[in-house]
This record gives structure tokens, sequence and C-alpha cells, in this order.
């Protein structure tokens, strides 16, 4: 088979799950198991039973699947993991890419920000903008404070990740702020929801030099179908014709996907995928993130025998 470098472009990390988000509480229970705005559900693979997403399970896990490098990003549901984040880039620097997340709900959100970026290192940033669309309230990307921040990004070479609502809800704020910020270096998640109307639209910003799409939640998307998700295979077809597929990113969304899949089956079904060429596959799989991420020197990880074959 094929040898390919394989890095993340979207995961997630955290010791303790223990947030609200809009007036929801979510909070982990036990054995993988959190509470979910009202629902118990299996956040985690259930031999998580302490609760902890750690970067040494991650580790452990991305080892066993070859994967050299990952972007670690956020999300509100999850609380706010800065400090967690920035102990795993000091101590894992060769491994993880972190992102930073500040409290866009508060007023003078810029000045985290700032220190974020300027005083502890972050490289890149985190909106999840599909967040910011409360049942009360809307927070734009496109105010003053928020535009502040994008040019101070711009400025310090610092990557903007941003998972947006479904269809074109956030597209046009994302335009304004693409032409504000023209150098500003973006990653638009969740491979623009393609199993949602008007997917298409996210996908085209990425026909801008600076905008690039990656498949955290992919396998979640097409759970309905599941493995090997010939709907997601379909999708990224899709997607290379209007943006082209230097443009495409992997990602996994882990820890959340692999209650249904393992690891390796999160990409496994690109690189088994008759749809795709070895370059198609080498770009999406790892290539393209090693060159907009800036990954420089990454592990080689020998593939191991499992004891079943």
């Amino acid at each position: 088979m094929e040898e390919y470098v394989i890095i993340d472009a979207h995961s997630h990390l955290w010791l303790r799950q223990d947030t609200t988000w809009n007036g929801q509480a979510i909070c982990q229970t036990n054995n993988g198991r959190a509470m979910f705005m009202g629902q118990e559900v299996q956040m985690l693979p259930p031999f998580m039973i302490d609760g902890k997403n750690s970067a040494e399970v991650f580790l452990s896990n991305m080892n066993y699947a070859q994967v050299a490098a990952a972007v670690v990003t956020q999300e509100f549901i999850d609380g706010i993991q800065n400090d967690y984040l920035e102990e795993v880039q000091r101590q894992y620097p060769q491994r993880f890419l972190v992102c930073g997340m500040a409290d866009y709900f508060s007023e003078g959100f810029y000045a985290q920000a700032e220190r974020l970026i300027t005083e502890r290192g972050f490289r890149a940033m985190k909106i999840p903008a599909h967040r910011l669309l409360l049942s009360n309230r809307r927070v734009w990307m496109t105010t003053p404070e928020m535009m502040r921040m994008f040019h101070l990004m711009e400025d310090h070479g610092t990557i903007f990740s941003v998972d947006l609502a479904d269809g074109d809800t956030n597209v046009a704020e994302m335009q304004e702020i693409i032409a504000e910020c023209p150098r500003l270096k973006i990653a638009i998640g969740h491979f623009g929801m393609p199993t949602t109307e008007g997917w298409h639209e996210q996908i085209k910003l990425a026909r801008n030099p600076n905008v690039y799409i990656e498949s955290g939640g992919i396998t979640w998307l097409f759970n309905a179908e599941f493995y090997p998700f010939h709907g997601a295979i379909r999708a990224i077809r899709e997607a290379a014709d209007i943006c082209g597929m230097e443009k495409l990113m992997w990602g996994s969304d882990y820890p959340r996907t692999i209650t249904a899949i393992t690891y390796r089956m999160s990409y496994d079904f690109v690189v088994k995928s008759p749809e795709l060429s070895d370059d198609e596959k080498r770009m999406f799989l790892g290539e393209n993130a090693r060159q907009f991420y800036g990954f420089g020197q990454l592990v080689k990880l020998p593939y191991v025998k499992n004891m079943s074959e």
C-alpha cells in the first residue's frame, strides 16, 4: 500500500468538560459519557472512563494510526481550553499545533485574543461561528472588535480556524473578512457541512488564495451510511471540482467521531477509495496541511501489526 504523510487538521483535547452553552449545561459523567444540553450522550469512547481527553491518549491513537501531527481546535461545548492546550504545545511541539480561543460573547474579548497571540504564542485562533447564533442573540464576525482581531492575526501570521453555520449563513461575513484581510490564512472546518443545503457556498470561499477547507467531522456527517463513507468521497470530489484538491485537508474531529469508528478508519476510507488518485490522496491526507500550517520535520511512524492479523 502507498505510504502517505498523515496530518489531522481537526481534533480536540481537554482534561475536563464542564461548561454551559446557550444557557444549557455540558459536563462529563462517567464511562466517556456527558450530559449535553439535557441529554446524556457518549461523548468519548467508553474505555476513556475518567472523562479525560488527554494529549497522551491521543498520541497513542496517532502513533497506532501513523498520524504524524495534528491541529487541535476548540469548541464552546468543551469549554475554553487555552491553559491546557498551551501546555500541550509546549510539551509536544513536533506533534501538535493548537488553536487559542477567546470568549467572543464577552465585551473586550480583543484583549484576551491579543494576549493569546502576542504573549502566549498561539499560532492559530478558533471561532466556532456556528455557536455564535444563540436563541436570543447573534455575535457577528464583522464587528469592529472582530475585524481588529483579524488584522492582528494577519500581522502576526496567526491562522484563523473557523466552523461555519449551515449553508451560506456566514458566507457574507467571511467574504468581508477575506476582502479586509487578504493575507489572513483561513481554515474552514467540517468540510462546509456537506450533508446540508447550500454547502457549496462555503467551499467556494476556498477559491481565495489563503482559504482552505478541512474535513473534521465528515465521518460523523455521513455516519448514517457508515464505512466506507461513499457519500463523503463524493463530497470530496465535488469540493475538489469547486476549489481544487490542493485546497482540501483531512481532519478527524477526534475524539467524538471515534465513538462510532476507530481513529484509523476516519481516514482509511480515503486511502482505500478507488475514486481518488494517489496524488490526490497524498495532498488531501497530509501534504496540503503540512504546507498550510507550516509543519516542519515530522516523525516517521512504522506500521505495527495487529495481534489479530
